[in-house]
């Protein structure tokens, strides 16, 4: 049995770099074009744990519900550099994560995350506000990049703790936000759109947003384009037995936001937040790059990508990606040699669906 993915999606046509080598005057220049594309695919079990080594051969790939096409190269993600934001909410139940939020995130450097890694961290209370950007990942540039964001939220637990206290003094208000879930996780994919690396949001979140004028389909779209692979930490209430209850509910579109776009959803409690955060390092730097050759003809557009994994019952969650199309000047060039189209894969004729908004 054969388990295809979920679909991600690829804006234009290919992904094409080029270098020209300058020879001496009349002597041709040779022009070389890489015509691979590259994506990360999330390969879990289904119950989220990890997979066991998979051969190259085992995948394939398919456009628009073509032809399988096997991989022309599959490696682990590893030491990539990661380009990761970080979104602390503070709405709802996920305040019971954020008072271990510094310390737990300074830790996962430089052991989870590395110096060539970039962070941005965000921080979505009474407004969204950010501290550190695409910067280079220490312990300290982390725990003072969390706590700068969490600076308006600590305070004031601080002084609704002191309120308590005093039964004859009056509590202050809570604040409401004016930026929701999805609109600031679409500013974060925008700002993450032109950073180098593998893109990543991590988002500690209850994932129920509150009104924004950005649809989760949007957001979905838009990071599947720029190549932006959403995370998801959720805080989930233990029964009396320990173990973990989660209720879907207003979830759902959280949790088929992060699956479609490349990633996933983790729970987590505060004493285990530590282990959840670590095991996210190691889900992205286990992620597989799967390489296949730019197809020889195709329109501008979204185009559908599925990955599957013979013999395989595995949870599969490909990232998208945004490509140029083909250069109709560099294509006429003589000089230019044409594309096996037995060499690449072909496109299908299965257009993608518009999700409701």
């Amino acid at each position: 049995m054969m388990v295809i993915a979920l679909a991600a999606c690829l804006v234009g046509l290919v992904f094409r770099g080029g270098i020209a080598v300058a020879q001496d005057a009349g002597v041709p220049t040779l022009h070389v074009y890489a015509d691979l594309i590259q994506i990360p695919v999330l390969v879990l079990s289904k119950k989220q744990e990890r997979v066991k080594p998979i051969a190259r051969e085992r995948f394939s790939v398919s456009l628009d519900s073509g032809p399988w096409f096997p991989a022309s190269h599959v490696r682990l993600e590893g030491n990539d550099p990661i380009s990761l934001a970080i979104l602390l909410d503070v709405h709802g139940d996920e305040s019971e994560l954020m008072p271990m939020a510094a310390k737990v995130l300074s830790g996962l450097a430089p052991g989870y995350l590395h110096p060539n890694d970039r962070v941005s961290v965000y921080g979505l209370d009474c407004e969204m506000v950010r501290s550190e950007q695409n910067a280079p990942v220490g312990p300290l540039s982390l725990k003072l990049g969390v706590t700068s964001v969490l600076h308006s939220w600590t305070a004031r637990q601080v002084s609704l703790s002191a309120t308590d206290q005093h039964a004859d003094k009056k509590r202050p208000a809570d604040c409401e936000s004016q930026i929701h879930l999805w609109d600031a996780l679409t500013y974060m994919t925008r700002q993450l759109s032109d950073q180098p690396g593998r893109r990543v949001i991590l988002a500690m979140s209850s994932g129920v947003d509150g009104g924004s004028k950005t649809s989760w389909n949007d957001l979905r779209e838009f990071a599947q384009s720029t190549g932006v692979a959403i995370f998801g930490v959720t805080y989930v209430p233990q029964t009396v037995a320990g173990s973990l209850r989660w209720s879907p509910g207003a979830e759902n579109a959280f949790n088929a936001m992060c699956e479609l776009t490349g990633g996933v959803v983790l729970l987590a409690v505060p004493v285990d937040l530590d282990m959840q955060l670590k095991r996210f390092t190691e889900i992205v730097r286990e992620r597989y790059i799967v390489e296949f050759p730019r197809p020889a003809h195709g329109l501008p557009g979204e185009h559908s990508l599925q990955v599957k994994i013979a013999k395989s019952h595995d949870m599969i969650r490909p990232a998208g990606i945004s490509v140029p199309i083909q250069d109709a000047k560099v294509m006429a060039d003589p000089s230019t040699v044409p594309i096996d189209p037995s060499t690449a894969p072909e496109f299908g004729t299965r257009k993608v669906l518009d999700i409701p908004k």
